[in-house]
């Protein structure tokens, strides 16, 4: 589900979503996605209710059945809040309705892997919890326009708490300031409305993030730079308006040498090309407005196409 976002979304940045892909792939792919989806058991009600989203694909479990439009509850083959949060973005880049998700059983499923101190667990069961599934449990809530999976006060706390002596986000509280988890955190803030109160201090992480550009972006201190980080730092710069402020010469010049005679980008010049890192890098260039690319949410982390959409299906023009 994931590469299959990075694949969609490099497409619409590019301009050539509806070009590329014909009527009746689409058409296909949105009945693989649903085929994902796990809906409440009314055999097994207490369990399968925290349990519902969407999957990856359905190489862990049930075969796929083009005929379905959902998947049986398994409780060693669940929905997670990440492949939820890229299942949703998918269908919207591919213009689906959504009219067949199910939003209350995903509300659900949020409210009870949310945890005591706000953060939550990407899946029923699991016992890792940080800001990555906050921020995705955000985007969801947006996309769905249900934030009765969400506790926003402790959420926001939780994020507060993740912030360091660097003043940047760790993975969790205590954890060491990283590029993708203050991407995560300042996105999340940010659909929540709660940058402001969130936030520690606003000039000492945009200082934190500056920083972080050699050519490109490192993630940490004393690390190489990287595609995917010149996204994830370019994206919370962004988000706290302050992406002006990047180099954005030299940072052009890095994700050019990222490319290969292959087509795509890698995280370095010396690495190959794969989907996430070009997706990435596309996703930088268009905060840069890389002439012929089409423009990025960075908020929700969804090309522009896939958010028009959504507005569209709430009767917004």
């Amino acid at each position: 589900m994931t590469l299959a976002f990075f694949c969609l979304g490099s497409l619409s940045l590019l301009g050539q979503l509806d070009s590329a892909v014909s009527e009746k792939d689409r058409k296909e792919w949105i009945d693989w996605i649903y085929a994902q989806q796990v809906l409440p058991d009314p055999e097994d009600l207490d369990k399968s209710r925290y349990t519902c989203g969407f999957k990856g694909s359905s190489w862990a479990g049930h075969s796929y059945d083009p005929q379905a439009t959902s998947t049986k509850y398994d409780p060693n083959d669940t929905a997670s809040i990440p492949n939820t949060y890229t299942a949703l973005a998918n269908l919207l880049l591919l213009g689906d309705d959504l009219s067949r998700v199910n939003t209350k059983a995903i509300a659900t499923m949020l409210k009870h892997l949310q945890q005591e101190d706000g953060s939550y667990a990407p899946t029923y069961g699991s016992s890792e919890t940080d800001i990555r599934f906050v921020f995705c449990a955000c985007v969801i809530s947006h996309i769905l326009d249900d934030w009765s999976g969400v506790d926003i006060d402790r959420a926001t706390a939780f994020i507060r708490n993740s912030q360091s002596y660097e003043n940047a986000m760790g993975q969790s509280p205590e954890g060491e300031a990283h590029g993708g988890s203050t991407f995560c955190g300042v996105a999340a803030l940010t659909l929540m409305g709660k940058l402001k109160e969130g936030l520690v201090d606003r000039d000492e992480l945009i200082k934190w993030c500056l920083a972080r550009q050699i050519s490109g972006f490192q993630g940490r201190p004393n690390k190489k730079e990287d595609t995917c980080y010149c996204f994830w730092i370019g994206g919370a710069l962004q988000n706290l308006g302050a992406f002006h402020l990047v180099n954005d010469a030299n940072l052009r010049s890095f994700l050019m040498s990222t490319q290969t005679i292959r087509g795509g980008f890698g995280k370095d010049s010396e690495s190959p090309p794969d989907v996430l890192h070009s997706y990435m890098g596309l996703a930088t260039l268009s905060l840069m407005k890389e002439p012929g690319l089409t423009e990025l949410d960075t908020a929700l982390n969804i090309p522009i196409a896939g958010v028009n959409h959504l507005r569209k299906l709430r009767g917004h023009q």
